[in-house]
């Protein structure tokens, strides 16, 4: 079989492309979730919450703008960045972007949760459902991923 290997500026390309289609998944999970949370105050009942209950809402929707803001920023680095041989930053950046984008969108699901959940069960239940949630998500997410490349470090001829 011959194999014709890539040059790095493809890898790059390619890399950034899959980078790409990864993010897509994330964004519409994090846009839902800010309309979620900006129509949620302009809600009749929202004026009947509690202080805790404000004070979440609050964080959540700072979270989740956070999220926003990381995981559409490899759009505006591209187009800053275009042209000007940059890729590999380009690469390096956009990686960074989402993986601390959706640590903030982990983070603002579980406030969104405990919101929910607290209005709908209370604070004591709610701080435990939620520290589940955001613990399997966590798990699913980030320690799973990070396992499995620490595991594919120890076997060179994995890819």
């Amino acid at each position: 079989m011959i194999h014709n290997p890539e040059t790095p500026h493809q890898r790059l390309t390619r890399n950034y492309g899959e980078m790409l289609q990864e993010i897509r998944v994330a964004q519409t999970g994090v846009q839902f979730l800010l309309a979620f949370l900006l129509a949620l105050a302009f809600t009749p009942r929202f004026a009947e919450i509690s202080e805790f209950q404000r004070t979440v809402y609050v964080i959540a929707l700072l979270l989740g703008a956070a999220a926003t803001a990381l995981l559409i920023a490899p759009a505006p680095f591209h187009r800053l960045v275009f042209r000007r041989r940059l890729k590999s930053h380009l690469v390096a950046a956009t990686g960074w972007f989402t993986l601390c984008g959706l640590g903030f969108l982990v983070l603002s699901l579980g406030a969104s949760m405990l919101l929910i959940l607290d209005v709908v069960l209370g604070t004591r239940q709610a701080t435990w459902l939620t520290t589940g949630i955001v613990g399997w998500f966590v798990i699913w997410w980030f320690a799973v991923p990070m396992w499995s490349r620490r595991r594919g470090q120890r076997h060179p001829d994995s890819r």
